[in-house]
């Protein structure tokens, strides 16, 4: 099995290229609160200051509990600078890549993304020995 990192890498360059990601805290709680099955896939990304900030302490503290009310996978990152060079132009439109959905694709498509079934797999493998938001090594360019 490759990866996780390397199947994140591939899941996000993918709904990428189907406009399929939403990338800022703001932007990804008001797409939860209106339509949370839309939904697939949540990653939640650390900084250096991401310690010393409350606020997003308590953010990353209400999406995490969003995401287990609606079985949604869940991941963190440690490199929000790596995630933000994967996802690209939206992360250059924001200055908060704190927060990566992933959504479902349109109805009636035949869609199918191998990398993030194997995400799913490895999240709920996590979850089943207490690892409820497992951390993924984004992989170099």
């Amino acid at each position: 099995m490759q990866s996780p990192g390397k199947s994140l890498k591939e899941a996000l360059l993918f709904a990428q290229a189907e406009d399929r990601i939403t990338v800022g805290v703001y932007e990804s709680a008001k797409i939860m609160t209106d339509d949370p099955d839309s939904v697939s896939f949540c990653v939640l990304a650390m900084d250096e200051g991401f310690g010393s900030d409350i606020a997003m302490q308590i953010h990353f503290t209400l999406i995490q509990s969003f995401c287990f009310d609606n079985d949604i996978s869940i991941v963190r990152v440690s490199d929000m600078q790596r995630l933000a060079e994967i996802v690209g132009d939206k992360a250059e439109q924001l200055e908060d890549t704190h927060c990566v959905l992933i959504t479902n694709p349109a109805e009636g498509s035949s869609w199918e993304d191998p990398a993030l079934e194997k995400l799913h797999l490895f999240c709920e493998e996590s979850r089943r020995v207490n690892d409820w938001v497992p951390e993924i090594n984004l992989p170099e360019r």
